[in-house]
């Protein structure tokens, strides 16, 4: 029992780790790219910060505080002038945010998403060139990653984690060994064996007839509800030179681009669940499951989320970058800015928009805690 507590106090210490490896290292770009912008157009710097609320540790240098806070969901750079309503110095007019040319401003609110972006093409081409690019996977072992409830699985009481020793007295070495055995099983009973932790338990199941759609036309298979292990995916990767994997970054950060604009698409014209959406937990565990992997996988991971941070943040909703965007445009158009009070308006309106997705975000990681569920054979 103790070692059981001790394993997964240590495995959820190693995931915190992790994410907040893998969430500083987004959150600094993010913010490093409007630092950057501002600085070089000429705007002045108030605060950098990694993460919000009270300071831990900090240094002022120059003008500007850099600090690490203490809720690490995210950060924020503080330039002068930043808010309409703030009182500027005379002396610091030239350099205040809000009295900077449209054009300077979008610069400097696109630089973080578009930095963010930039990290996935970078991240990509250097794990390319120091491990390879992965041209194949390892065949997956007969081993339940998830069950659907309701189906016969999940009510003769296999649990996911459980390894398929053999389907009807024939042995199964990989997935694919597996579902070859359900999906053709005619529908007859099948005795299963698995392996869970140090038990050796037999399970009867009836397969359950489905219809799926090929090439071919309709087919008849037998499912039992259980997925394949995908987390425990192992790729194969192959040496290739400096140029090739830079084309290759390339080639795979555009197609991760249009991957997630089609998938946030989808999502919100209901086609995709919205109960796919991931939070802090999701993240956190996916971030321990990949460092311990191996550093390509942790890199790969970093590369996707770049993506999705930097697309999310261009959203139209106030209080993201694609809301202070959404409120330039409105300015250039009719030719004088939005007002402070709609302005504020907007922006807590924003702000409760981002709270109650975050809130459905954990309802939906504990959900997958505590009722796992899926789709397979």
């Amino acid at each position: 029992m103790l070692t059981t507590i001790f394993s997964n106090y240590s495995g959820f210490l190693v995931s915190a780790g992790y994410f907040v490896l893998v969430l500083g290292i987004l959150v600094f770009v993010h913010e490093l790219g409007h630092f950057l912008l501002a600085k070089k157009l000429g705007v002045g710097v108030i605060t950098f910060s990694l993460g919000f609320g009270p300071r831990l540790i900090g240094r002022k240098i120059g003008e500007t505080q850099y600090q690490v806070s203490g809720v690490p969901l995210g950060g924020y750079v503080k330039l002068i002038g930043e808010d309409r309503g703030e009182e500027v110095k005379e002396e610091d007019r030239t350099r205040s945010f809000s009295f900077q040319p449209i054009w300077k401003r979008v610069l400097i609110i696109c630089a973080g998403p578009f930095f963010n972006m930039f990290l996935t093409l970078v991240v990509l081409c250097f794990s390319f060139i120091l491990f390879g690019i992965p041209y194949d996977t390892l065949p997956l072992p007969a081993k339940i990653g998830d069950l659907s409830p309701g189906f016969p699985a999940a009510q003769a009481g296999l649990r996911r984690g459980d390894v398929i020793l053999s389907v009807n007295g024939a042995s199964v070495a990989t997935w694919d060994d597996l579902s070859n055995k359900i999906r053709s099983s005619g529908g007859e009973t099948l005795l299963i064996k698995v392996k869970r932790k140090e038990e050796h338990l037999a399970f009867r199941i009836n397969p359950k007839m489905s219809k799926e759609r090929t090439d071919q036309g309709e087919k008849t298979v037998y499912l039992i509800g259980i997925s394949a292990p995908y987390d425990e995916t192992t790729y194969l990767y192959k040496k290739i030179g400096i140029g090739e994997a830079v084309y290759e970054g390339g080639l795979r950060s555009w197609y991760l681009t249009k991957l997630t604009v089609i998938v946030l698409v989808k999502m919100v014209s209901g086609e995709i669940s919205a109960k796919t959406i991931g939070g802090p937990i999701q993240i956190a565990q996916e971030a321990g499951k990949q460092g311990k992997k191996g550093l390509p996988y942790l890199l790969g991971l970093i590369a996707i989320l770049g993506i999705n941070l930097g697309l999310i943040n261009l959203f139209p909703i106030p209080i993201l970058d694609g809301g202070h965007l959404l409120f330039l445009v409105m300015e250039a158009v009719l030719g004088r800015p939005v007002s402070i009070k709609k302005m504020e308006i907007a922006q807590q309106i924003g702000l409760i928009l981002i709270i109650l997705l975050m809130l459905y975000a954990f309802h939906n990681d504990l959900r997958r805690i505590f009722f796992p569920g899926g789709y397979g054979f």
